[in-house]
Parts: C-alpha cells; sequence; structure tokens
C-alpha cells in the first residue's frame, strides 16, 4: 500500500485549512528546538497532520488535543514519551516511533537501550516504580483496552486520577494518529496480531514492511509482543 493522499502546498489551503495549518506549524510545536519536522521543504505538512486539513473543524480539534495531552499534560517527560514509543511499537508506526525517539533523545532523557526495548515491544529496565506503573497501565490499554484494578491502583498511587485520564487520552491519540498513518501514508499494513506470529528477524524483530516515513531508508517495525509479563515489584 502506498501514500494516498498528495501534501498540499501552503498556497493551496482554502482559509479554513490554513487555520488548521497555522495551529499546527505554530504554537506550543513551534516554541523551542524541534525534535523532528513537521513539513516538508515546501511546505507540507508530514506524517499524519497532512490528513488533519481534510476536515478543519475535526482537524484543529484533533491537533489541540495533541498539543495538550504533549505540552500541558502533568505526566513527566519520560512516562509520556515512553508511553508514545508503547503505542508506536503497538501500531508498527515509523512515523511516531522515530519522531518520539528523535525526542526522547534530546529532550526526555530516555537511554538507548529503553528506547530499544520499547521499540521490541518489551518492558525497558526502570528504576522508577512511578514510570513502571505507568507504562505497565499503557501496555495493560494497548493489548487488553482496560486496566487491572491492581493496575489501575499502582497507575493512580503513580501519576494521579489525573495522570492516569492524561494517560489513556494519550493512548487514545497516539493510536488514532497512527491508524490515520495506515490509511493515509500507508503505514503498519501488518496488525500487531499477526506481526507477533511472523518469521523474527535475527536481532529478534519482525518485518512489517513498511517504509520509514522521517527518512529515505527503509526501518524493520518491531511488534508488540502478547507474551504475559511477570508484575513487578
Amino acid at each position: 500500500m502506498g501514500v494516498r493522499l498528495d501534501g498540499l502546498l501552503p498556497g493551496e489551503l482554502d482559509e479554513e485549512q490554513a487555520e488548521v495549518y497555522r495551529a499546527i506549524t505554530g504554537g506550543a510545536r513551534a516554541s523551542g528546538p524541534r525534535a523532528f519536522p513537521l513539513t516538508d521543504q515546501e511546505g507540507r505538512l508530514r506524517g499524519p497532520f497532512n490528513a488533519m486539513l481534510l476536515s478543519p473543524p475535526v482537524g484543529l480539534a484533533a491537533q489541540a488535543l495533541g498539543a495538550a495531552v504533549r505540552y500541558s499534560s502533568s505526566l513527566s517527560d519520560r512516562v509520556r514519551e515512553m508511553a508514545i514509543l508503547a503505542v508506536a511499537a503497538h501500531w508498527g508506526s515509523a512515523f511516531e516511533r522515530e519522531a518520539h525517539e528523535a525526542v526522547g533523545r534530546t529532550s526526555a532523557g530516555l537511554a538507548e537501550p529503553e528506547m530499544a526495548a520499547l521499540r521490541a515491544g518489551r518492558m525497558p529496565e526502570l528504576t522508577e516504580p512511578a514510570e513502571r506503573a505507568a507504562l505497565r497501565a499503557t501496555r495493560a490499554l494497548l493489548r487488553h483496552g482496560t486496566v487491572s484494578d491492581n493496575e489501575y491502583a499502582d497507575a493512580v498511587a503513580a501519576t494521579g486520577e489525573r495522570g492516569v485520564f492524561e494517560l489513556t487520552t494519550l493512548v487514545g491519540y497516539y493510536s488514532m494518529l497512527a491508524l490515520q498513518l495506515r490509511v493515509f501514508v500507508g503505514e503498519g499494513s501488518t496488525s500487531a496480531f499477526d506481526a507477533s506470529r511472523s518469521q523474527p528477524l535475527g536481532n529478534g524483530l519482525t518485518a512489517h514492511g513498511a517504509p520509514s516515513i522521517l527518512n529515505s531508508s527503509s526501518h524493520n517495525e518491531s511488534s508488540f509482543h502478547s507474551s504475559k509479563e511477570s508484575r513487578e515489584s
């Protein structure tokens, strides 16, 4: 499956679309250094943002939700970026993975072994109980669509009820982006369930066959493993 939706140049946008474009490329996303580009060299929106121009009312609300999740939540930078990378691994999203590994390296303090574990669908070795609890809840949401009573209690103890609401919203928002990348960009055509049964490569990952979005080289996508994880103390 190839790219289905052509990017629009800034000069091709009507006023409603231009409002969405300005909201995405400006505001919180424009403050400070950018870990990944939002547009190509000619100004076309990249990744999932281009599709938001199709419906300006929905696109404007969607980008605002994303900005709130990313820049206004109570979650720590590390918890937020690890949760996003868990979503990226679950859906096999090259754009989300590459974009937020860049954020993880530049501003969230994620170590390469931690990101490698998340890329492979594994729980990284974390020393902070709050981070473990938040990431366990994220993985449960991705695998089961809910959390157990114990996972909920641990997540509330780690992040508060506000943090649990923000975490579930994050999982939903970035899952939405991953689905739109599948539909409009051709990412992750293999489902997480099917990918978990595919032939492993020598490095323990499975090939999803989706091209890299952030650069021209192809990347093997990691599957989100469905094996049960032991509860950590």
